[in-house]
């Protein structure tokens, strides 16, 4: 149960694992806050030219940034599978979207940054490939309107040498 602005939320949990749900409510101007099924807050707002008051990222900055949490959580776990020394792992993504509405992403490039002890660089592009082409459902997602590219590197972590 959560209380927020005096409106109690009873969650019930589905018993489906394949289920997600999310309640967004608009607090004012052009800002709203999302509770997540798993019970936590995200917080989204406007361009200040759009009516917001830039308190919050904007809508589409968080789809951008659930794909790259989503495919680096791949990155990660497939290559803690396969026996690799990951330390560390980040990925920046720069997108484009459509001049006209709908403004879907068109192009996204991801950039990823794999740091450990001995990573095998075939290991490392492979996680990289399951994630788009098998694992990672948001930019599955994004990739029927959007061209999705990557490059990666490792950097050699020498502070567990």
């Amino acid at each position: 149960m959560a209380a927020f602005n005096g409106i109690v939320t009873i969650r019930m949990t589905s018993p489906r694992e394949n289920f997600m749900e999310c309640k967004v409510s608009w607090l004012n101007g052009m800002s709203f806050i999302a509770e997540t099924g798993s019970g936590h807050l995200l917080a989204m707002d406007g361009a200040p030219e759009a009516g917001g008051r830039n308190l919050a990222p904007r809508p589409m900055e968080t789809v951008l940034a659930g794909t790259g949490g989503c495919t680096a959580f791949d990155v990660v776990m497939i290559l803690q599978k396969s026996r690799q020394d990951v330390t560390g792992c980040e990925v920046s993504l720069s997108a484009e979207r459509a001049e006209t509405d709908p403004k879907v992403f068109t192009r996204i490039h991801m950039h990823f940054t794999v740091t450990g002890r001995a990573l095998k660089p075939d290991a490392v592009e492979r996680a990289i490939k399951l994630s788009a082409e098998k694992y990672c459902s948001a930019s599955i997602m994004l990739a029927k309107t959007a061209t999705i590219t990557h490059a990666w590197e490792i950097i050699e972590d020498a502070a567990h040498k």
